[in-house]
């Protein structure tokens, strides 16, 4: 790995503690400096952890290159059915963590990102090894734009810009990233503390704990929040989870909701384990907080577009489809969808 891949590893893994105080503490996810995670045995990782992961990949047994795999599979959405679409559930999975959500008629965005990079540099860092399923210019009009956190995989300026001058539409993101956007062109944005919730139209939208980490730099750890979105419409309900570890906040979720149709759930950027699982589900995981959630279809994102972390591109999907069939699930509940797919529930 070269200086400029490091570097760029370094912000988004956030590897430094806060410095700025005054905050007032209201609640026991805030500080004094920002936010922090409830779980009392959340394990923190920091700069030294990430340099002995560092030196373990260079002795892997394969390659982390995405060119060394099959190709995934990709469809490329003209976006016609998209724009037809006003009274169906739909999900379609764009690539990343970035799906679209049509629900009672309203287009929403999760954590959208068309960059080639996920960087603060255009020329360095995690590199894009899969195209968006669907091209800006192909999109429905969007209503509202979800952010579950200000990693740069999650809030990708670019492509935020580009939405704003085309849509305008809603951005519903975590306290404290509202100045960040504002800064950067965005008209409308709306901050939210776990569990507060906004209604446009006949959809509830609903900020629900999770258990991550924020920072875009190496001097902002944990002053923004992060979180999931709980997203509710008549008739059905769309969890999106963002990025997270393991904790009890699925149940908890379920039990205030109840009902809920889709969760979307990450299962890659998971290896090593000893320093991943704090902050991202594995595939046995993502199959935990499914059941936790009591949703009926569960539909896998954040894998086979960005290298991030240390298992092979192409496994997420397998693992989880296995760790599934242990826990005695249908497989007509998993719904692993192409990029660029869209699925009609």
């Amino acid at each position: 790995m070269n200086w400029k891949s490091f570097v760029t590893l370094t912000i988004l893994f956030g590897l430094t503690t806060s410095s700025i105080a005054d905050s007032k503490i209201l609640k026991p996810h805030h500080t004094h400096s920002g936010f922090q995670n409830p779980n009392p045995n959340y394990e923190r990782k920091g700069f030294w952890d990430v340099l002995v992961w560092q030196w373990d990949r260079f002795f892997l047994p394969y390659s982390l290159d995405a060119k060394t795999y099959p190709p995934f599979p990709i469809l490329i959405n003209d976006g016609n059915l998209l724009k037809s679409n006003d009274t169906k559930l739909s999900v379609t999975w764009v690539g990343h963590a970035t799906t679209l959500v049509q629900i009672d008629g309203l287009n929403i965005l999760t954590d959208p990102i068309w960059s080639d990079r996920c960087s603060p540099l255009s020329f360095a860092g995690p590199k894009r090894y899969t195209p968006p399923g669907i091209s800006l210019g192909d999109l429905p009009k969007i209503d509202i734009v979800i952010l579950s956190h200000n990693h740069y995989d999650h809030t990708d300026i670019p492509t935020l810009k580009k939405l704003e001058e085309t849509f305008h539409p809603l951005v519903l993101t975590g306290l404290g990233n509202k100045k960040l956007l504002l800064g950067e062109g965005l008209k409308n944005v709306n901050e939210m503390d776990w569990w507060e919730e906004i209604s446009f139209g006949s959809v509830k939208l609903t900020f629900t704990p999770t258990q991550h980490f924020s920072g875009r730099s190496l001097f902002d750890r944990d002053e923004t929040l992060w979180g999931s979105f709980m997203i509710s419409g008549t008739r059905e309900k769309v969890y999106f989870a963002g990025d997270t570890g393991y904790f009890s906040h699925f149940k908890e979720i379920a039990n205030r909701f109840g009902n809920i149709d889709v969760a979307i759930l990450p299962i890659g950027a998971t290896e090593p384990r000893w320093l991943m699982e704090p902050v991202h589900i594995g595939p046995t995981q993502a199959v935990m907080s499914f059941l936790d959630l009591k949703a009926k279809y569960l539909v896998p994102m954040h894998y086979m577009t960005f290298v991030l972390s240390d298992e092979p591109l192409d496994s997420p999907v397998p693992r989880t489809k296995e760790a599934m069939k242990q826990s005695g699930i249908s497989e007509s509940a998993f719904v692993p969808l192409k990029i660029g797919e869209t699925r009609f529930f």
